[in-house]
């Protein structure tokens, strides 16, 4: 399904009559500040909505389990939620681990209907806190001598890992039509994807760039986002941007997968 457009007015987007709970599925990490960033993330999507009842779920490590939260929610007889993934990309856990869960609370709470969002994932919002997040690291415009190696946890799903290859390519894109733009935009993954951070940094060097910098496609700190800025230092890299954090357009993207859930996807089966 084609993610809708997001909302870049001031004002939250609209979301359901009747203000229909939502549940936002974060991965999870033994890590203490992921939470604090799903927190603060949540916390900046009620200052937008404060009508809106939000709950945050974990897939691992964290509690409380997308299981729990609408289980909860249908012993207060709600009636209707909306589960939102906060995952950067359509990958396992959106595709097979959720929507899992969520058949069996199906099968379990009839009575609960339960509909299922995109994640944030891709969308030009991301590329808006990534440059962001890159400034903040001191690149704060397009050189032609510095390369950008955008950089995700990566994944098993081909169609993930192609996602953050189309990102890097719009990127690039869209810095060539204000300027020069960057020497080049590429792509690199943590895990289960080649190249690791690591091998881009040192290809970029070979391949002519003068600098090359490190943009975090991660929701929040733990052991990729920390791990990339080890590899990425070591290799060379001249700056590695923060985790995308909870960032105001993060606030709004969310409420806009909220409105489009509830007015247009399927209830989850």
């Amino acid at each position: 399904m084609r993610n809708p457009p997001v909302n870049r007015n001031d004002a939250a987007p609209r979301a359901l009559p009747g203000a229909a709970p939502l549940v936002a599925v974060a991965h999870g990490s033994r890590d203490p500040r992921a939470a604090q960033v799903v927190t603060e993330l949540l916390d900046r999507v009620r200052a937008l909505r404060p009508d809106l009842p939000v709950h945050g779920a974990f897939l691992d490590h964290m509690a409380p389990s997308p299981a729990q939260v609408l289980e909860r929610l249908a012993g207060e007889d709600t009636g209707a939620a909306v589960v939102l993934p906060l995952l950067l990309t359509a990958a396992y856990h959106s595709k097979i681990d959720l929507p899992g869960v969520l058949r069996r609370v199906r099968a379990d709470h009839p009575e609960l209907s339960v509909r299922y969002g995109d994640t944030l994932g891709p969308h030009p919002a991301l590329l808006d806190v990534l440059r962001a997040r890159l400034a903040e690291a001191g690149v704060t415009e397009p050189d032609p001598d510095t390369a950008v190696v955008l950089t995700s946890a990566g994944s098993s799903d081909s169609t993930a890992n192609a996602t953050i290859i189309g990102m890097a390519a719009r990127w690039a894109a869209d810095a060539r039509t204000a300027g020069p733009g960057w020497h080049s935009v590429v792509p690199a993954y943590a895990s289960a994807a080649s190249p690791d951070p690591a091998t881009a940094v040192a290809a970029r060097y070979a391949a002519g760039a003068r600098r090359v910098v490190v943009a975090s496609y991660f929701l929040a700190p733990g052991f990729f986002a920390d791990q990339v800025a080890e590899a990425a230092h070591g290799a060379g890299a001249t700056a590695v941007s923060p985790v995308l954090g909870p960032a105001d357009e993060l606030a709004r993207l969310i409420l806009d997968r909220y409105a489009a859930a509830g007015a247009a996807v399927p209830a989850a089966a």
